[in-house]
């Protein structure tokens, strides 16, 4: 009985690790006979498991949803991950979620080994994270968003610009994006016939959505690098192209994706694409990099820096 049990879970586990197996798969996986195989998983059944029969040349089965949500079985690597996962959900960017994620973390720590738990308490106590002070997304806009790409039906939301400004708007959702301190929703905005990026924490969703849509081609095959360009230049008055004296990789150490777009031209030169409506916050900031540029464009950031530095040079030889 003991042997029977051990092998029902270990076939749970199997099947929960991909979409389809094939009888034979399951059998050398678990060292047993096909026969065998189809009985535990007319056990499994019984027990309330919906494992689907699937049909072709192969054969097989399938793991599908069902009314209640199954035990799943986690090796050791999986549980400190989703135990790690639920502490950083527990003080992260989700309004609504942080309670639900203590209770469901309390839950999976109560039925860790003790060796997993060491593991998870030791990740946590050596981390101090820093406390976020920006807006929260409510979980059930996410969520409302998330179906609607899902299921290509429009969406209509209230949405409030940077300045406070209130409108209506109507689109065709894309993709979420996550920059780790901001969602984002990518959409074909319908009246302004363009693509489109909005904040999601402005977002107010209407219901019910629309009707369904045919998935246009989306503006860029990477999204999230669409997504951290508009961020960084496409919305600024201004929008620089400077060639910075290091590495792409020694420049990403002191620019953000979402504060400009590094491009690559030789191991020791990159250009960097950013964006600003005002140029002595560029000029400042490009400055404090610490490496020698060359500005290529506007020619505004140009002058501005050569006024910024007479008045620097001035200021060193008062005080000399």
């Amino acid at each position: 009985m003991l042997e029977t049990s051990a092998r029902l879970l270990r076939l749970l586990s199997l099947l929960q690790t991909r979409r389809d197996w094939s009888g034979a798969d399951l059998a050398d996986r678990l060292g047993v006979t096909d026969r065998t195989v189809r009985r535990d998983v007319d056990k499994l059944r019984s027990l309330g498991y919906p494992v689907h029969a699937v049909t072709g040349t192969a054969g097989g089965y399938r793991l599908g949803a069902g009314a209640d949500l199954p035990p799943l079985l986690l090796d050791d690597d999986e549980a400190v991950a989703v135990a790690v996962g639920l502490r950083t959900a527990s003080g992260g960017t989700i309004a609504g979620i942080e309670e639900t994620s203590v209770r469901a973390l309390a839950k999976l720590e109560q039925v860790l080994p003790s060796r997993l738990r060491h593991r998870v308490h030791a990740l946590q106590s050596i981390t101090v994270p820093i406390p976020h002070s920006g807006p929260t997304v409510d979980s059930a806009t996410l969520t409302a968003i998330a179906n609607a790409c899902r299921d290509n039906e429009r969406l209509r939301f209230d949405y409030r610009d940077h300045d406070g400004t209130e409108s209506v708007r109507s689109v065709e959702p894309h993709r979420l994006v996550h920059t780790g301190r901001r969602w984002y929703l990518v959409a074909f905005d319908v009246d302004r016939d363009d693509w489109r990026t909005f904040r999601v924490d402005r977002v107010s969703p209407r219901v019910p959505t629309g009707p369904r849509f045919v998935p246009r081609d989306p503006p860029a095959e990477d999204m999230a690098a669409y997504t951290a360009h508009g961020l960084s230049n496409r919305a600024y008055r201004y929008q620089a192209v400077i060639t910075l004296h290091l590495s792409a990789q020694e420049a990403a150490e002191h620019i953000t994706p979402t504060s400009g777009i590094l491009e690559p031209v030789d191991e020791h030169t990159c250009t960097l694409h950013a964006g600003a409506n005002h140029l002595d916050g560029i000029a400042v900031w490009i400055s404090l990099i610490g490496c020698e540029f060359d500005v290529r464009e506007p020619p505004e950031l140009i002058a501005k820096l050569r006024d910024m530095a007479g008045r620097i040079g001035r200021a060193a030889d008062r005080a000399g």
